[in-house]
């Protein structure tokens, strides 16, 4: 059982890093089930079915999803294999610490049901991953793309192609960067830390594991005290000289079992406890039904509720990079409906903005959209025929919508700087912003002495950065997009 379990978790965390880093689009088709199965995206996303099955299969089999289908569960359980290799038996049990793992759910759950869902994803073990795969992984596995290509391209093959590697946040990158090292010195040091006692996820599902159905149980009378199960348990959860295991932080990872030479370890329906058993127990049993049913309401309130390119013009002068202007609403792809419906649901996972094939979406880096993608057009603009970011969505913050329905829907308006704009200041000739505009929202309108100056009509405009981004003025461009607080059109 050990072995079919480590192989369906690095299957299915193979799958899940290859759709984070895959820049083509192609892969989500085929892996867009396994985002759906988080757990935390489908809470927010509502989806009943999904969050049902996996408290099932956790009644009854334990905490299988940490093993197999959580990916920052997985990429823990390869730091302890290399942490193995250089010295094994290195666990003890460590008695569990209610009152943090249920003070870190509390403030969890407080914090979605208040709307800072950017805050409560930051230790969200999906979208903790998201932006490890995004900001760390994704770079290198792009730069090796482009060698690849450069090589092929020696041989006459376009099997690959280019891309830039840029910095999409220093923000995300910091704090992927920062939750790696933290996560990877708990897993070589002390196993599972992170889930047995930060993880929100974990703390629910252990929750509801400590009544599964199926379990690893110790058999006494086999037992020979050897301390083998103990020593080799990540999750620090089995107590040999009382010969009890702690349900609530073990993950059904079965290496106790496999450790285990007396076969006094098994994995088997769970067996009634003695009357004494029981009544020794009866206080712990008794709160963690509480726990169980006051973080259930919780969880069910809060589903109701809820570096640069250096860029010369012909070779002759070097053109400056653009900066982002302020926009007095933040800019969100279509299909988000409106900014409290994509704060509400968003969880910062990041796919979006690893799967953006325009350079348009990256992190917030405000408080209160916290690593929340937004849309800013320094690097290219939003084109219409483009659905990316709703087809790979899994919470439901970005809607899949058709390219029929993204050319109707108005998620921002340009607004002219005529301080900025050469036309306006100098008199010159330009007109970029009006022949680009997809919507021809933006038109030239001749002034009396005879200059034709740009002007933006709003209801035509859908936002879509074509002005911007190509406005040739630097460092700020001469016309920018303003955000829409609730989406038009569609």
């Amino acid at each position: 059982m050990r072995k079919i379990r480590t192989v369906a978790a690095v299957v299915v965390f193979l799958c899940i890093t290859a759709m984070f880093l895959d820049f083509t689009g192609v892969l989500h088709h085929y892996f867009a089930l396994l985002a759906k199965m988080q757990f935390f995206p489908a809470v927010m996303v509502g989806n009943v079915i999904v969050v049902c099955f996996i408290l099932l299969v956790t009644l009854l089999f334990g905490r299988f999803y940490c093993s197999i289908m959580c990916p920052l569960g997985v990429m823990q359980d390869g730091f302890n294999f290399v942490a193995r290799k250089v010295k094994k038996n290195r666990f003890s049990y460590v008695k569990e610490r209610p009152w943090l793992r249920y003070s870190i759910l509390g403030v969890f759950v407080v914090l979605i049901l208040v709307g800072l869902n950017a805050l409560a994803a930051l230790i969200a073990p999906y979208s903790a991953y998201g932006r490890i795969a995004t900001s760390l992984l994704q770079p290198v596995y792009v730069w090796f793309n482009n060698i690849l290509a450069a090589i092929a391209e020696g041989h006459e093959s376009y099997a690959f192609y280019e891309r830039d590697v840029w910095l999409k946040s220093a923000l995300s990158l910091g704090v992927a960067a920062v939750t790696l090292v933290l996560i990877g010195i708990m897993a070589l040091h002390r196993g599972r830390t992170w889930c047995s006692n930060i993880c929100p996820v974990g703390t629910v599902l252990g929750l509801v594991s400590r009544f599964s159905l199926f379990r690893p149980e110790i058999d006494v009378e086999k037992c020979r005290n050897c301390r083998k199960c103990e020593k080799n348990c990540k999750a620090s959860c089995i107590d040999i000289e009382n010969h009890r295991i702690d349900y609530s932080r073990c993950v059904a990872c079965m290496d106790c079992v496999d450790e285990c030479k007396f076969g006094a370890l098994d994995y088997v329906r769970a067996r009634k406890k003695s009357s004494s058993s029981v009544s020794a127990s009866s206080e712990t049993v008794d709160t963690s039904r509480r726990a169980f049913m006051a973080t259930a309401s919780m969880t069910a309130a809060a589903v109701t509720l809820r570096a640069q390119e250096h860029k010369v013009d012909g070779m002759l002068a070097a053109v400056d990079d653009k900066l982002i202007p302020q926009r007095d609403v933040a800019l969100k792809p279509a299909g988000a409906i409106s900014l409290r419906n994509f704060d509400k649901h968003c969880t910062s996972c990041q796919l979006c903005v690893s799967e953006c094939p325009n350079g348009v979406l990256r992190a917030s880096e405000k408080l209160s959209t916290l690593l929340q993608p937004e849309m800013s057009f320094e690097r290219g603009w939003c084109r219409p025929e483009c659905t990316r970011c709703g087809e790979v969505c899994p919470t439901g913050a970005i809607h899949p919508v058709t390219k029929e329905q993204k050319t109707d829907i108005h998620v921002g308006y340009a607004v002219i700087v005529p301080d900025n704009c050469v036309a306006y200041r100098d008199g010159e000739q330009c007109g970029n912003c009006a022949r680009h505009c997809p919507a021809g929202a933006v038109v030239m309108v001749e002034r009396e002495d005879g200059v034709a100056v740009p002007s933006v009509n709003t209801d035509r405009c859908i936002g879509c950065g074509a002005c911007e981004y190509l406005c040739p003025s630097r460092p700020f461009s001469a016309i920018y997009v303003n955000g829409r607080e609730v989406h038009i059109g569609g």
